[in-house]
């Protein structure tokens, strides 16, 4: 194992266990007050007001040099703008007036300092602004005069792969370029009409089984043809939830979702190639994409003279680049990549060149790293890009004129933190390769939208946020918009994060971590470990950035660990093999096999800790939380490792892989659904919990089928397994994380902890006076 080369705080702790003899005890506070849990409970909210100068989400306008971000101030957080010449921030709008209309608009009170987004931009000519709140888009007017929530036209479309037939596609009459023509589907049916009325063309096969969808109509640009897909509708798998609790009536309801399932049929479009001169409508040759998953990236060439798009075959082990032609209507594959675990579509970039050249741009993990790949328009090989033993993790612009692009990557600094972003400029010939970043830390830039200058925000869980202005052509530095200052929140008792590494199932893998230790740590006490789990491999997890205030979402933020640790706990979290961001091998162990979690990693890694610091307590086994893949993997932990994983709390987990969304689970799990799938599942295997274990679910869980907790729960029970259940009326996804009622369910995780990790007796809320448990979350 192994210190990162930034955490002299670990390397102090080190350095102190080689000079001295610890006789260590056991930290545990008897009787736990209902004051220390307020305290852990409320350390978000007393902290996260104690920045300054704390810039996050930097955006620049749509044309020019000037932007806005958001700053940390006194009370809070306002919106500034600025421009690259002027040096002059001031207000981005009025505050009180937008605090004002929102709160009118959504009847919940919001502070001019504590508005609820952290991004916007400007429309209508500057005098509204847009953002996204409470999984809506919002637009209010600058003048203070209303907010109103923006509906979505488009028909919704569950998980990307079945069309929700409930919802009207929008089909407006869509003009061609030229205005020679309209097209627009009617009763099932694509009509083409000339601008004087007369009817080009209209097919006469659409019905309620095969449709044409009128919101993929698209115009070849020089109007001479059309591509509208005509489509067979997949699986209409509805999940039913019942509202037990609604605020508006006595009596339950039941609400309805469109949720396709692993396995389930998805929609089938089929390309219709419509051409004016002659109204010929062609239906291309699906033998290259016979067997989709999903046609996307949809696009014609500049030139008219050809669309292309990528074919994702079912099962994501095979991914296409198909062209056809406008005159013959063939279709031609331009590349073919296979896998014999999966295409990683979360993470891929594929972009068609519009250039005489054309061609295209393909990111591939063919040499065993995401990579990115220049084609010719014949799909022949022009040369590899990237390459090296690191990730591309963004492509973020192409200029074809000058034959570069743009784009992020992590694990290209040796000495470095692999998982940290910089940001590169290169040639499409791999040549003239650029580096845009070099502090030792996580970097977010963001550039002017002709690029000639960019904000490069750059952190690390020990470096609070610094935000530069640079200069694209050479990097210079302008100037230094914001620098933050931490002196009260250090004053309060904030400590960064302690990353900590160890080698892997392997025996050579650098697996990365972090550890959470109390704010009065003493290193002569032991402390039981508790471990935050996300496994999710469609990403890493471990914090890289400062900003500690997050709310527990796919993996708990520094906050939520730090009040936890406070009450006499080692937290830490860990990124092992299975999530992403690393090698192609490091990826490929969550192939059909969620179950692992990366758990051989993380147990090799608490082991490790537990050699080298005295303090790091697994005597009681190690507790475990998570939520979502966490719940999967906080029950998977202590089912199929118990030796270690002794205690765990379990939120909204996709316990069966096969009750759970189509898109997320066949990516990893594959199709078609198998005895994989039932290895997997933690319901199957209920009968092996040993440990204490408290699960926790919203009924109202519009990502994980409710239905999935409940089958864990007959199942616990048949085996006769005693374990905690919390069910929360009207509760989502993100209850007791990121959305009410938080403080109480927190509460009731603390006390888990504490009762079967440290054995202590925790607070009889229930006979508590009023005025304490109300602060308690009760």
């Amino acid at each position: 194992m192994k210190l990162s080369g930034y955490c002299n705080a670990i390397c102090s702790i080190t350095m102190l266990f080689g000079s001295i003899t610890l006789l260590p005890g056991i930290a545990q506070a008897q009787n736990v007050s209902p004051a220390q849990i307020e305290r852990s409970l409320s350390l978000r909210d007393n902290w996260i007001n104690l920045t300054r100068n704390l810039m996050l989400e930097p955006q620049w306008a749509a044309t020019g040099h000037s932007f806005h971000y958001k700053l940390s101030v006194e009370g809070g957080f306002m919106f500034y703008r600025d421009t690259v010449a002027a040096a002059k921030p001031e207000a981005a709008f009025d505050h009180q007036l937008i605090s004002q209309a929102l709160t009118a608009a959504i009847g919940q009170q919001f502070d001019a300092l504590q508005l609820p987004f952290d991004s916007f931009r400007y429309s209508d000519n500057g005098q509204q602004i847009q953002f996204y709140y409470d999984n809506q888009s919002w637009q209010c007017q600058l003048n203070g005069t209303a907010c109103e929530s923006l509906t979505r036209q488009n028909q919704p479309k569950a998980f990307g792969v079945v069309r929700d037939l409930r919802t009207p596609a929008h089909n407006p009459v869509r003009k061609s370029p030229d205005a020679a023509y309209q097209a627009q589907v009617i009763a099932h049916n694509l009509v083409v009409t000339a601008a004087d009325g007369t009817v080009k063309y209209q097919s006469q096969d659409g019905t309620a089984a095969q449709f044409y969808d009128a919101e993929s109509i698209r115009w070849a640009p020089d109007s001479s043809a059309l591509l509208v897909m005509k489509v067979k509708p997949g699986t209409a798998r509805f999940v039913t939830r019942v509202l037990s609790s609604p605020q508006d009536q006595l009596e339950p309801k039941t609400l309805t979702q469109l949720y396709p399932k692993p396995g389930d049929a998805v929609d089938i479009d089929q390309p219709v190639l419509l051409q004016l001169k002659t109204a010929k409508a062609t239906q291309i040759d699906n033998q290259l994409f016979s067997q989709p998953y999903m046609l996307d990236n949809i696009q014609w060439q500049a030139d008219s003279s050809r669309f292309t798009f990528r074919y994702t075959e079912r099962g994501h082990q095979l991914a296409r680049i198909i062209a056809v032609d406008a005159k013959t209507a063939q279709p031609k594959a331009l590349l073919t990549e296979r896998s014999n675990t999966f295409i990683d579509q979360w993470s891929a970039f594929y972009q068609p060149l519009q250039t005489p050249e054309q061609g295209f741009i393909w990111l591939s993990e063919q040499d065993g790293w995401a990579h990115l790949y220049w084609y010719n328009k014949d799909g022949k090989l022009n040369n590899q890009i990237t390459k090296g033993g690191w990730r591309v993790r963004e492509v973020l612009h192409i200029d074809e004129q000058a034959q570069q692009l743009w784009f992020a990557a992590s694990g290209m600094h040796a000495g470095q933190d692999p998982y940290f972003v910089h940001y590169y400029r290169i040639n499409f010939d791999g040549s003239g390769l650029t580096a845009l970043t070099s502090a030792n830390a996580n970097h977010q830039l963001s550039f002017s939208a002709d690029r000639q200058y960019y904000i490069d925000l750059y952190s690390r869980v020990d470096l609070p946020n610094v935000a530069e202005l640079r200069r694209s052509s050479d990097g210079k530095l302008l100037r230094t918009l914001a620098k933050a200052d931490i002196s009260r929140l250090t004053q309060a008792g904030f400590k960064a994060p302690q990353p900590f590494v160890a080698k892997g199932r392997d025996g050579k893998t650098d697996i990365w971590g972090l550890i959470v230790t109390p704010q009065n740590f003493n290193p002569r006490l032991q402390y039981p470990v508790i471990e935050n789990i996300y496994a999710g491999p469609h990403d890493s997890f471990v914090p890289k950035s400062f900003w500690p205030f997050g709310f527990h979402a796919g993996g708990d933020k520094v906050i939520g660990m730090q009040a936890l640790a406070d009450l006499g706990f080692v937290v830490v979290q860990i990124d092992g093999m299975g999530t992403s961001n690393r090698s192609k091998a490091f990826h490929d162990v969550a192939w059909q096999n969620l179950a692992d979690s990366g758990f051989p990693d993380r147990i090799l890694w608490h082991q490790a800790a537990a050699q080298q610091f005295p303090w790091y307590n697994m005597a009681a086994g190690v507790g475990i939380y998570g939520a979502s893949a966490g719940g999967q993997s906080t029950v998977a932990a202590l089912l199929f490792h118990p030796e270690v994983y002794t205690t765990g709390v379990a939120y909204a987990g996709c316990y069966d892989n096969r009750m759970d969304k189509i898109s997320w689970n066949e990516q990893w799990m594959g199709y078609p659904v198998g005895p994989h799938y039932a290895a997997s599942s933690v319901t199957e295997h209920a009968a092996k919990l040993q440990g204490q274990l408290l699960i926790i679910n919203g009924e109202q869980d519009s990502n994980v089928d409710p239905a999935s907790t409940m089958q864990l729960v007959n199942a616990l029970i048949n085996a006769g397994k005693d374990f905690d259940l919390l069910l929360v009326p009207g509760g989502e996804h993100s209850t007791g994380r990121s959305s009410g009622p938080i403080r109480y369910i927190q509460r009731r995780q603390f006390d888990f902890f504490l009762r079967h990790l440290q054995q202590q007796p925790t607070p009889d809320w229930n006979t508590l006076g009023s005025g304490q448990a109300a602060k308690a979350g009760i």
